[in-house]
């Protein structure tokens, strides 16, 4: 290679660039990385080499898990602001991030069945079941269960925030709150209903998101939001399969290390939804 050649292939330091004296904050100080590198704890012996991918990947979740929280939550606020707008850029943002954990599983199911075998024992009774972050994003969706609450009893930061949110409304509830308020028929007994049970379909306000899919021009901010949450929900479905998949291809049908039935409640939750009367209208739609 001439000199020329290494001369452009040598990017030279800036000098104004920073260099870390130890002075100002630095890179690592902004993120705390000596926590965040430092949390990884292999517990397998003798120490299994796939070990650092599954801790790294379940962390990794939990950090885009509890993005989705901050955003689902704002998301929620700005609803019940009638702030549509911004509500959709909170939206747009959170079904990123979801994409973000549904190609996540991939890295995962590079796990083979012999390799994670070897690693399980040192996972006792954990389990994604209990990841509270998770829970959190189905309750304000409008999955609540307050079984679920129980799980994370013992943990006092995840349980608050679980019965906070099994108090509070949900982002669907925000949202025919929103519908009520700029004179659509939304049923009062909706308006009513007990937020802390899971959303159940009602008939009645099927007819009010048809005359919306009917001229969606004349209700444009309501029917993008309502095909938003329509995204939302595949993403989640989505999230799910790719779960479901995972486990099968490396566990097969053994229960689950939280006590689960394994790939059995998993398939299960495949049928859950949270915005039934968006997928109830399309039957009514041409």
């Amino acid at each position: 290679m001439s000199e020329d050649a290494v001369e452009r292939a040598t990017r030279t330091l800036e000098e104004g660039i920073v260099r870390d004296d130890g002075t100002a904050m630095s890179y690592a100080d902004y993120l705390d990385l000596g926590t965040l590198l430092a949390a990884q704890h292999p517990r397998s012996d003798p120490p299994q080499h796939d070990e650092l991918l599954f801790i790294v990947q379940h962390q990794v979740s939990e950090l885009w898990l509890k993005l989705l929280v901050h955003e689902l939550r704002s998301a929620r606020a700005l609803l019940a602001e009638d702030n549509l707008s911004q509500a959709l850029k909170r939206l747009a943002r959170v079904k990123h991030v979801q994409r973000q954990l549904v190609e996540m599983w991939d890295v995962l199911a590079t796990l083979t069945p012999s390799e994670y075998a070897r690693i399980r024992p040192f996972l006792a009774t954990s389990s994604g079941f209990q990841s509270d972050q998770y829970r959190a994003v189905e309750f304000l969706l409008g999955n609540k269960n307050a079984d679920l609450v129980r799980v994370v009893e013992h943990d006092d930061r995840a349980r608050a925030s679980l019965e906070q949110l099994l108090e509070e409304p949900t982002l669907y509830d925000e949202l025919l709150r929103l519908l009520a308020r700029r004179g659509y028929a939304v049923p009062p007994g909706v308006l009513a209903r007990d937020v802390r049970e899971p959303y159940r379909l009602v008939p009645e306000l099927v007819e009010v998101f048809a005359l919306v899919y009917a001229a969606p021009e004349e209700h444009w901010g309501v029917y993008e939001t309502c095909e938003e949450l329509v995204d939302v929900e595949d993403l989640f479905q989505q999230w799910r399969f790719r779960h479901l998949q995972v486990v099968t291809r490396t566990i097969g049908a053994k229960p689950g290390t939280g006590g689960s039935s394994g790939v059995g409640f998993l398939r299960r939750a495949l049928d859950l939804t949270f915005f039934p009367e968006l997928y109830a209208v399309r039957a009514q739609v041409g």
